[in-house]
């Protein structure tokens, strides 16, 4: 007898995570088994010292992900009275927002709802010309608590038209606002960018990646001011490593660069 396929497939080679979302007879909807398998790898992938970098993607199917599986929600509500979100560990991926490491959605698809919440989590998305993203709480009757991050990344008037109307948005459109960092004409093609930037981000020191990612977050959260001081605390640690005396070192001697991670 054949086994089930894993609804979520996780694989690691040269410091890069892949970690893709395996429904594709589901528009890759966000089960309970999802999200569940989800948070627990985002745990890994932060545990885990050889990981530099990583990439969420979704199996081929013409959507990175719909979303909630409303299917199992219903079925959820029906037989044990409650909302399909506490049976999930991790129902707003916080775990995935709080990775260290940076993560690059490559997204082969259209996205909305849920879909949209992980790509709003990740901190570089490559997408798919000719697909739409859409955040369609209000058709369902559920919520988007998660939206604030996407105030840093598209216009107050366009988000706003997106969660008061639920439609779903060109990703072309997306893109002009800089929403996307690049759009490409196949899913192979956004996954090849994605691996392309992996390998740029996975090439750099170690220290200076993991400051340069959180210094962004916390000036996302803090603002300007705030940001600056934090940048500061977060880098002393990098100025004051073996990388940062081997990166000089290894351009003036006009080879690559050693990194120790220290």
């Amino acid at each position: 007898r054949l086994m089930p396929e894993p609804t979520v497939d996780f694989t690691l080679a040269d410091g890069i995570a892949t970690v893709t979302i395996n429904r594709p007879e589901r528009r890759n909807a966000l089960s309970v088994d999802v999200a569940n398998r989800l948070a627990d790898i985002w745990t890994l992938i932060e545990a885990d010292p050889a990981v530099r970098v990583a990439i969420l993607t979704s199996a081929d199917c013409g959507v990175f992900s719909a979303g909630l599986d409303l299917r199992e929600a219903a079925e959820i509500a029906t037989r044990d009275g409650v909302d399909i979100l506490t049976r999930m560990r991790d129902p707003f991926h916080e775990t995935l927002r709080g990775c260290t490491r940076p993560v690059i959605a490559a997204m082969t698809g259209s996205l909305m709802a849920g879909g949209m919440m992980m790509a709003l989590n990740c901190d570089l998305r490559v997408g798919l010309h000719g697909t739409q993203a859409g955040i369609t709480e209000v058709r369902m009757g559920r919520g988007c608590p998660w939206v604030a991050p996407a105030l840093s990344m598209l216009p107050q008037p366009i988000l706003m038209e997106m969660v008061l109307t639920g439609r779903m948005v060109p990703i072309e459109r997306l893109h002009a606002f800089g929403f996307t960092n690049y759009l490409e004409d196949s899913p192979d093609a956004v996954r090849a960018r994605a691996l392309a930037l992996a390998r740029d981000i996975a090439a750099g020191a170690p220290l200076s990646v993991l400051a340069a990612k959180a210094t962004i977050r916390a000036t996302m959260d803090l603002g300007c001011a705030g940001g600056l001081e934090a940048g500061r605390r977060l880098h002393e640690v990098v100025y004051a490593s073996e990388d940062a005396i081997e990166g000089p070192r290894a351009f003036a001697e006009r080879r690559p660069p050693r990194w120790q991670g220290r």
